[in-house]
């Protein structure tokens, strides 16, 4: 099963997704003059915490405006995904969120009390990120094939840990396995932190999971990262060599992260958020700084966003389908 998405295949369409109406303005919007609301759905410290809070003390710098990051953790995300479903259309609040709460969760939860597409209006992709494949220090195989082949000759063993059932990494395992020919059994996780444990002591023999997650862990030697996803080697460690480039070219894809308004938001405001969102993440000191937290900034139109999540949503869709999960 072919598991590439193009940047091409994305946005194709484009032009057919049905965004906000609202009146274009002559001259550019600016942004609301109170203060400005960052939701993410993910408690302080995170990932996504970290590198909202770096825009949002940038956005701060640029325009003049208050930002504030808010935290509404729970429910893998989506709990500020509701929120923000609730908030006032008038740009005071805006959502920060990556795939896996704003296209993941429609397609795993059993109920979810906003539907993202319908209540979420895309802004702009922050970028993307990889995902990888690691495997215990413990175990013998440092490239995907040989991975795939002690994977064969040890089926009962064959087992790869996911940093939770239902989550991108888990189906990015079964898309593996099909790839590579391989019966691959997901070990659920609560999170990265267990999961990186039973690799370094050699608990699990592999694991599935935002590059992010691993990298540091790698560094350090407590576990091996032997694949990347990337169509290109990632900016963060241009050392680890990709899927594709040991000869498994179907297995590409990126995840990302993205901001988005309530979906009553004007047109002029989403522009607004835009436009200020991109200078800022053009800026060299903060994409150094996210490069380094392992995003790949990348801002895009609010349509070539929405072309992108309903993209992937279609894929995974399937994916989800077919492996016959259930919530």
């Amino acid at each position: 099963m072919t598991i590439r998405l193009t940047r091409r295949a994305a946005l194709a369409g484009a032009g057919a997704i049905a965004m906000p109406s609202a009146t274009w303005s002559q001259t550019p919007v600016e942004l609301p003059g109170g203060p400005i609301k960052i939701l993410v759905g993910f408690p302080a410290g995170g990932g996504t915490d970290v590198q909202a809070r770096l825009v949002a003390e940038r956005l701060r710098e640029r325009t003049g405006r208050s930002f504030i990051v808010e935290n509404k953790a729970g429910a893998s995300g989506t709990v500020a995904g509701d929120t923000l479903k609730t908030a006032t259309p008038d740009g005071n609040t805006i959502l920060l969120a990556p795939i896996a709460s704003a296209v993941m969760a429609k397609l795993t939860f059993p109920q979810l009390n906003h539907d993202p597409f319908v209540d979420h209006a895309p802004i702009t992709l922050l970028g993307t990120f990889q995902l990888a494949l690691a495997v215990s220090p413990q175990l013998g195989p440092k490239t995907v094939g040989e991975f795939v082949a002690w994977a064969k000759a040890n089926p009962k063993q064959a087992s790869y840990g996911t940093t939770a059932m239902g989550s991108l990494p888990h189906f990015f395992g079964v898309l593996l396995a099909r790839a590579t020919g391989t019966d691959l059994q997901a070990v659920p996780y609560r999170g990265a932190a267990p999961l990186v444990s039973d690799l370094a002591g050699g608990q699990v023999p592999s694991g599935t999971g935002a590059l992010t997650d691993f990298l540091e862990h790698h560094k350090a030697g407590r576990l091996r990262i032997i694949a990347t996803s990337g169509a290109n080697r990632p900016l963060a460690a241009p050392d680890l060599p990709t899927f594709s480039e040991q000869g498994y070219k179907d297995i590409v894809g990126d995840s990302w992260l993205g901001f988005f308004a309530p979906a009553a938001s004007p047109r002029p405001i989403i522009d607004a958020f835009n436009r200020e969102i991109a200078a800022t993440v053009a800026l060299a000191e903060v994409r150094e700084r996210l490069i380094q937290l392992g995003l790949e900034p990348r801002t895009t139109t609010p349509e070539e966003f929405d072309a992108l999540r309903r993209a992937d949503a279609a894929k995974w869709k399937k994916v989800v389908d077919e492996s016959g999960y259930k919530p």
